[in-house]
């Protein structure tokens, strides 16, 4: 923490402008050295937040013209001084500007090492931290929002107000272990049952909301599935608004997997196209199939490709017996149809008329795709929602802390065994934000960012 770190803040190549990010107490040093601003007088001021126009030199020798941000601590980024230098974008130039900088006493930062400053410093909680990465990665817009309301402290107030719901509850109970003779207030059985009980609640509601989010920031993994020449890959093709997937009216045209990826109603669908299902001599279309049904094992949610004048086949059956939670039906060539001919199999249950030449269906495919990850209405796009699988798993690990100190109360067990299951309950909900937190753990999480970040 005692080194200044500097790295480019925008990825090499060419381009308009570079950005290179320097933190540190040397920060300002470094860059008296090197930079001459333009109007001297109004750089003199060392007014925060502001943009200077001036040229960057290595000793004698003139870099470029660049433009240098100033943020001073603590109102920056890292909670240091930081500046921000933008030159032109030629790969050279900003890489001859980082070894000038790097020559007067800057070292290289590590991956998300300007995060993770941030993070020691007060400046954001380890939720805000990853909430960076992930909206760095988004790749829509409801997961760049989803982000964006972590970044900005929306789920960490949840979570905060847990954590302090919990520590006030063990307050109490260490309070008369360590003083049981004193004037303390102490809670009795009851109240105390009902407090554990209100952490429970929150910890249980917060869960149920994980999985909507979890599918917000990573997507759905969506496999394609029918028999072959039953419209599959129009299907892709439709949804991704090009022609990804070869379309002719010779079945068996697709003998790989093809993968894409495309959002559906603000959700990141990650489409595999797959095989007919059929039986076949073909050596090559059998391996095809073969990975259909591997595919369907490791999916998270099937769109069935059937047509309406035709019967169900054995293998369309299996799969709705064995997957029907995650099957949507997908009736295509509707057009090709009339109502008479919709066989009495299609008639009733859940299915959705679909038509890639009339564009018809892609409305209804949205809101049943929805529905599903919004479990109904039971989980809206404005709660805060877990989406981080470490996240999920320490909330997991304080539910069940919670739960086994709510039937230790029952059994009518001693305080202080009460005390180390809040205990684990305050660790696990700690280890969210950051407020108890192994150094290895720190390391792995902000390895995860690039550099510069």
């Amino acid at each position: 923490m005692d080194d200044t770190i500097v790295a480019m803040a925008t990825a090499m190549g060419e381009t308009s402008i570079h950005i290179l990010r320097m933190s540190g107490s040397k920060a300002g040093t470094i860059i008296e050295e090197c930079f001459e601003p333009q109007n001297m007088e109004r750089w003199s001021r060392r007014e925060n937040f502001t943009l200077n126009l001036g040229v960057f030199r290595d000793e004698l020798i003139v870099l470029d013209e660049v433009l240098v941000g100033r943020m001073l601590a603590p109102s920056s980024y890292t909670g240091e001084d930081v500046y921000e230098i933008n030159c032109h974008g030629g790969t050279f130039v900003a890489q001859r500007i980082l070894q000038t900088c790097i020559r007067h006493g800057a070292q290289l930062a590590e991956p998300g090492e300007f995060s993770k400053r941030a993070f020691l410093n007060g400046k954001m909680d380890l939720i805000q931290a990853e909430a960076v990465i992930d909206l760095i990665c988004s790749r829509t817009e409801t997961s760049a929002n989803l982000a964006l309301t972590q970044l900005r402290g929306g789920l960490s107030e949840t979570i905060v107000s847990l954590r302090e719901k919990i520590l006030e509850t063990l307050a109490f109970i260490e309070a008369g272990i360590d003083f049981p003779e004193d004037d303390v207030e102490t809670l009795d059985r009851e109240t105390l049952e009902i407090r554990v009980n209100m952490a429970l609640s929150d910890t249980r509601h917060l869960l149920a909301g994980s999985n909507t989010g979890k599918i917000l920031r990573d997507g759905l993994l969506t496999v394609i599935v029918g028999r072959p020449n039953v419209g599959k890959s129009s299907l892709l093709n439709a949804l991704l608004q090009e022609e990804r997937a070869i379309v002719t009216d010779i079945p068996g045209t697709t003998r790989d997997e093809i993968r894409e990826s495309v959002s559906v109603g603000g959700i990141l669908l990650k489409l595999v196209d797959t095989a007919g299902i059929c039986e076949s001599q073909d050596l090559v279309e059998r391996l095809g199939i073969e990975r259909t049904w591997k595919a369907l094992q490791e999916a998270e949610l099937i769109l069935l490709v059937v047509q309406a004048n035709v019967p169900l086949t054995k293998d369309e059956y299996h799969i709705l017996n064995i997957y029907s939670e995650k099957v949507i039906i997908i009736i295509n060539k509707i057009d090709l149809l009339g109502k008479e001919e919709i066989i009495s199999e299609y008639k009733d249950g859940h299915w959705i008329p679909f038509s890639v030449l009339q564009h018809s269906g892609f409305e209804e495919l949205e809101a049943e795709v929805r529905r599903r990850v919004y479990q109904g209405e039971a989980v809206l796009a404005s709660d805060p929602l877990l989406s981080n699988v470490r996240q999920i798993s320490a909330l997991e690990r304080c539910d069940a802390s919670l739960k086994q100190a709510s039937e230790s109360i029952k059994m009518g067990m001693p305080w202080d065994i009460l005390s180390i299951d809040l205990h684990e309950a305050l660790h696990y909900i700690s280890e969210i934000t950051g407020h108890d937190v192994q150094e290895s753990l720190l390391e792995d999480i902000f390895s995860r960012f690039c550099i510069g970040k």
